[in-house]
């Protein structure tokens, strides 16, 4: 048996409280605007907190043709510096959180099942691997 990923108390949860908003324009007008916050509480712990830093720059290819895939992943660099202090993680939490919420909105909007969804996209990450992201 498949264990859930992704609990669906969210699902559910979802589907019993969101009244307001269910029309599918609504959803998806949310959803962007949940992924704007999540962006901006990101930016606020940079320019307003401090506790992080991003060093941005040119992302170098790694030069050797033989290199092993985990070789060219280390080449690659996330270009966030420091840690988020403990403020700007609970603010950065709780905006996934509220976008995951409006995911499962478009979710029961749409008659899909999100740990299904999930289930679904991990098993084409373990069958493709690195060649599932081209």
């Amino acid at each position: 048996m498949e264990k859930d990923i992704i609990s669906p108390d969210l699902q559910n949860k979802v589907s019993d409280i969101l009244v307001r908003h269910r029309s599918i324009l609504d959803v998806m007008t949310k959803l962007e605007e949940t992924n704007s916050r999540i962006n901006r509480a990101i930016a606020k712990s940079v320019t307003h907190c401090g506790c992080i830093s991003i060093n941005a720059s040119k992302q170098k290819l790694p030069t050797n043709d033989t290199s092993t895939f985990s070789e060219s992943k280390d080449c690659f660099k996330e270009h966030v510096e420091g840690e988020l202090c403990d403020n700007c993680k609970e603010i950065v939490e709780k905006e996934i959180g509220n976008h995951m919420f409006y995911v499962g909105a478009v979710c029961n909007t749409l008659g899909i099942n999100l740990n299904e969804a999930v289930s679904k996209e991990l098993k084409t990450i373990d069958t493709l691997g690195v060649y599932s992201l081209l």
